[in-house]
Protein backbone atom coordinates (compact mmCIF):
# COMPACT_ATOMS: atom_id res chain seq x y z
CA UNK A 1 0.00 0.00 0.00
CA UNK A 2 1.14 3.64 -0.73
CA UNK A 3 1.91 6.05 2.19
CA UNK A 4 0.24 8.91 3.06
CA UNK A 5 -3.08 8.16 0.74
CA UNK A 6 -5.08 6.46 3.37
CA UNK A 7 -7.60 8.19 5.81
CA UNK A 8 -7.25 7.61 9.33
CA UNK A 9 -9.22 5.38 11.36
CA UNK A 10 -10.77 6.55 14.61
CA UNK A 11 -12.89 4.37 17.21
CA UNK A 12 -16.26 6.11 17.54
CA UNK A 13 -19.31 5.28 19.21
CA UNK A 14 -21.95 4.62 16.37
CA UNK A 15 -25.59 5.16 17.95
CA UNK A 16 -28.78 4.74 16.56
CA UNK A 17 -32.53 6.39 17.05
CA UNK A 18 -34.19 3.40 18.59
CA UNK A 19 -31.23 4.06 21.57
CA UNK A 20 -28.53 1.10 20.36
CA UNK A 21 -24.86 1.90 20.79
CA UNK A 22 -22.19 0.28 19.55
CA UNK A 23 -18.30 0.34 19.03
CA UNK A 24 -16.79 0.79 15.64
CA UNK A 25 -14.22 2.38 13.55
CA UNK A 26 -15.02 5.07 10.92
CA UNK A 27 -13.25 8.24 8.83
CA UNK A 28 -15.71 10.26 9.81
CA UNK A 29 -16.40 11.62 13.89
CA UNK A 30 -20.09 10.18 14.37
CA UNK A 31 -22.65 7.55 13.00
CA UNK A 32 -26.31 8.65 13.59
CA UNK A 33 -28.19 5.63 12.20
CA UNK A 34 -32.05 5.33 11.64
CA UNK A 35 -32.00 1.58 11.40
CA UNK A 36 -29.92 -1.19 13.31
CA UNK A 37 -30.01 -4.71 14.44
CA UNK A 38 -31.72 -3.90 17.33
CA UNK A 39 -34.76 -2.40 15.28
CA UNK A 40 -35.23 -3.39 12.28
CA UNK A 41 -37.74 -5.50 11.24
CA UNK A 42 -35.39 -8.67 9.37
CA UNK A 43 -34.02 -9.13 12.80
CA UNK A 44 -36.80 -8.64 14.94
CA UNK A 45 -39.95 -10.27 13.50
CA UNK A 46 -41.85 -7.42 13.74
CA UNK A 47 -43.15 -6.30 10.84
CA UNK A 48 -44.69 -2.29 10.64
CA UNK A 49 -46.71 -1.36 7.54
CA UNK A 50 -47.22 1.93 6.25
CA UNK A 51 -49.96 1.67 4.20
CA UNK A 52 -50.48 5.07 2.20
CA UNK A 53 -53.92 5.59 0.25
CA UNK A 54 -54.43 1.38 0.18
CA UNK A 55 -51.14 0.41 -1.87
CA UNK A 56 -50.78 -2.63 0.22
CA UNK A 57 -54.39 -3.86 -0.27
CA UNK A 58 -54.22 -2.90 -4.18
CA UNK A 59 -51.04 -4.95 -3.88
CA UNK A 60 -52.66 -8.35 -2.29
CA UNK A 61 -55.53 -8.16 -4.26
CA UNK A 62 -53.39 -8.04 -7.52
CA UNK A 63 -51.63 -10.80 -6.84
CA UNK A 64 -53.85 -12.56 -4.78
CA UNK A 65 -54.01 -16.28 -6.58
CA UNK A 66 -50.59 -16.19 -8.17
CA UNK A 67 -48.41 -17.08 -4.93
Amino acid sequence: MKKDIHPELHEITAHCVCGSRFKTRSTTSDIAMTLCSQCHPFYTGEQKLVDTAGQIEKFRKKFKGKA
